[in-house]
């Protein structure tokens, strides 16, 4: 008696690898979103009003001061990190799973009022940066001009 093959086994086993590569994806998604760091790679920022500054406070788990940019531009803030891990082969490696990689995110920030750029002063320290950033009198702009 011959025994039968299954015609649907390659079927099965395909079904079977793209489960696994589908619970792999998932995995690394899962890891990735509890950084805080959001897929579209965008830093989650606070942006606090007080009487005398505006207080930014932004969330970037996993980088070092080095990594970090900051700049001000007219009233836009901007925030940038750039990190890169070194991803050899795994056969030249020795790894078996590699999952670190290349991370780099921005967010730019329109402020509500002008600040004084020389008035700014940040702060990086578990992956939490706090930029404060002192307001402009409004009547540092103010020019007397003398009618002839």
């Amino acid at each position: 008696m011959t025994k039968r093959q299954n015609p649907f086994r390659e079927l099965e086993r395909l079904f079977e690898q793209m489960h696994k590569n589908v619970e792999e994806a998932a995995t690394q998604l899962t890891a990735e979103s509890s950084t805080g760091i959001t897929p579209t790679g965008t830093i989650r920022v606070d942006l606090e009003d007080r009487e005398t500054a505006f207080v930014v406070t932004a969330e970037l788990p996993g980088f070092n001061r080095e990594d970090i940019d900051v700049q001000l531009t007219n009233q836009i803030l901007q925030i940038r990190a750039n990190q890169e891990s070194e991803m050899g082969s795994n056969s030249d490696s020795g790894y078996i799973r590699q999952e670190r990689y290349h991370a780099s995110v921005s967010r730019s920030i329109r402020l509500p009022k002008s600040v004084d750029p020389n008035e700014v002063t940040a702060k990086y320290n578990n992956g939490i940066l706090s930029i404060e950033m002192a307001k402009k009198d409004p009547n540092t702009n103010e020019t007397q001009i003398e009618i002839e």
